[in-house]
């Protein structure tokens, strides 16, 4: 016998958890401002930022002759260091196959592919990363693949050379 039966709407769960449709999901005790508004915090660090910085300056003194594992240790540094430069969720800045991070403050997503997107290869990021490519110029090449209105990401690169406070020196 297949019966189908539905609970009754005080049965019913609410998939809100008790939450209003429309209220932040956030931990307890997540960081907030005096206004109560939730602090965005850099992503924590994966990569030893003295073994990074060795990555990177050996990718800088050779960048054809450095072997596969200290190339994704800078571009996992570098992209870490992005990410602590702007910290938010509304770009995606991908390096396939070695890292990815979110950054840049504003509208977030949650699923799927998000809006502002950056793509490119280790050499060209590192490039912009180090200051021997500017955005525009990797942009014109060709060597960039950038999709969203947020994802113009010149004006915080390069990364190296800059202050603690990001500001380029």
């Amino acid at each position: 016998m297949n019966v189908h039966m539905r609970p009754i709407a005080s049965q019913a769960r609410s998939t809100t958890c008790g939450m209003t449709p429309r209220s932040p999901r956030r931990h307890a005790t997540s960081p907030t401002t005096a206004a109560g508004n939730v602090v965005v915090m850099p992503p924590r660090r994966r990569t030893d930022p003295v073994v990074g910085e060795a990555a990177l300056a050996a990718w800088r003194a050779d960048p054809d002759g450095v072997d596969r594992a200290t190339r994704a240790a800078a571009v996992r540094f570098t992209l870490e260091e992005l990410g602590a430069v702007a910290p938010g969720r509304s770009v995606e800045v991908r390096v396939p196959p070695f890292g990815a991070v979110q950054c840049v403050e504003g509208p977030t997503h949650t699923r799927g592919t998000p809006p502002n997107v950056v793509e490119t290869d280790a050499e060209t990021w590192l490039s912009l990363a180090t200051g021997v490519l500017r955005w525009a110029e990797a942009l014109a090449d060709g060597r960039l693949r950038v999709s969203g209105t947020r994802a113009d990401l010149g004006s915080l690169l390069p990364l190296v050379g800059r202050d603690p406070a990001g500001v380029a020196r």
